[in-house]
């Protein structure tokens, strides 16, 4: 006779994702036309790229499947993945699935498997900073959706002055301009490795303001990867500079005195191991969190003074810039007392030079600020 008896256990079954058929079409139907590996739930292709599928929205609408999936792309020397959201619809799933891997490897897939095969590159020399980088560009053929009658134009060739500007030293940058209207409603959007880019962005306004779309959806796009002929050399590593802007945010949100801010420019030192790095993360953590949580618009630009002269650069050629921005991003999803965070802004240069219009009576999203300058007494200071 037991003396002890076990409770019921109510075991609580697993919850099947309802689009996990459809994720499985699309994988599989995107690997027999790249001729990849399937493996655990993702494409492997030669040169270290694996190719993830997410599905975001699946409907029927009008016996019409429609079908929002996001392709994402992993590279050992990608900082972040690329993704890639393609729309797609059909009469079935399978229909729905083959169009949107068609769409995906017309557009992205298509400069990456030029890449990988270095057929037809574009050389792109950049100097900044008294540094040199070639580049191999490579771009795809410009996707249309609506277009009737009206020859397709080389997206890039409208910013291809411009590309050398917004390289640095990574091993891979990629653009993607995507322009669409309907009647008055125009999305211009430019971005450099994920990240917006509004001063290329004003190339496509006049382009996109003479399309006829009072009567139909109108949308260009535009992908083109750039591979660095060298490898990477930079000193420091992503992970060594998001460990270190969020030790430094913890800091931050707690000094209360001069001495205090100089005890945590030491420990920043020590952390990171270079000066240089050091002195862009103590002085750029202010400048993003003001900026995100003003609200004030900021161009691409950052102003490095060296010396009597002022070199203007982009923040995409500055690395560290995008963690930084990353891990700030990450603090404020949690919800910090504002007390902090207002004590981390208040060493702002633009937050000071800001409050003085506010106090005027404007309003944060009525200012503009085209960078930030900044300025690294450190004898040798490379941008990387």
């Amino acid at each position: 006779m037991g003396i002890f008896k076990k409770k019921n256990q109510q075991t609580v079954p697993e919850t099947k994702d309802p689009n996990a058929d459809l994720k499985t079409s699309v994988l599989e139907k995107l690997n027999e036309k790249l001729k990849g590996t399937l493996y655990d739930e993702c494409v492997i292709m030669p040169k270290g790229f694996t190719i993830d599928v997410q599905i975001n929205r699946y409907e029927e609408k009008d016996e019409i499947k429609l079908l929002n999936a996001a392709y994402v792309v992993r590279n050992d020397d990608f900082d972040e993945p690329l993704i890639e959201m393609v729309d797609s619809q059909g009469k079935s799933d399978d229909e729905a699935a083959a169009m949107s891997v068609d769409i995906f490897y017309a557009g992205l897939w298509h400069p990456i498997e030029q890449s990988v095969a270095k057929r037809n590159p574009v050389h792109i020399p950049v100097d900044f900073m008294r540094q040199h980088y070639d580049f191999d560009m490579y771009c795809q053929s410009v996707v249309r959706i609506g277009v009737k009658d009206k020859q397709p134009v080389m997206l890039m060739s409208y910013i291809r002055s411009e590309l050398p500007k917004y390289l640095g030293s990574k091993k891979y940058y990629w653009v993607r301009v995507y322009l669409a209207r309907f009647k008055d409603k125009k999305v211009v959007e430019v971005r450099v490795n994920g990240s917006v880019c509004t001063q290329l962005a004003n190339f496509y306004r006049a382009y996109v303001d003479g399309w006829d779309a009072d009567e139909n959806f109108i949308s260009e796009k535009q992908y083109a990867l750039f591979v660095q002929r060298e490898d990477d050399k930079c000193p420091f590593s992503k992970e060594l500079v998001m460990k270190c802007a969020q030790e430094t945010i913890s800091m931050m949100e707690n000094i209360k005195s001069p001495e205090e801010y100089a005890e945590m420019s030491r420990k920043l030192e020590e952390m990171a191991g270079d000066k240089g790095l050091a002195a862009e993360i103590r002085i750029f953590i202010p400048e993003i969190f003001a900026k995100l949580t003003l609200g004030y618009r900021e161009g691409d630009s950052l102003f490095v003074i060296d010396g009597e002269s002022t070199i203007e650069i982009r923040k995409t050629q500055l690395r560290s810039y995008f963690y930084l921005q990353q891990a700030v991003l990450e603090y404020l999803s949690k919800r910090p007392e504002q007390e902090k965070v207002t004590r981390i802004v208040a060493n702002s240069v633009a937050f000071r030079e800001l409050r003085k219009a506010m106090d005027q009576g404007h309003k944060p999203d009525e200012l503009f600020v085209p960078g930030t300058s900044y300025k690294i007494n450190i004898e040798g200071y490379k941008v990387w």
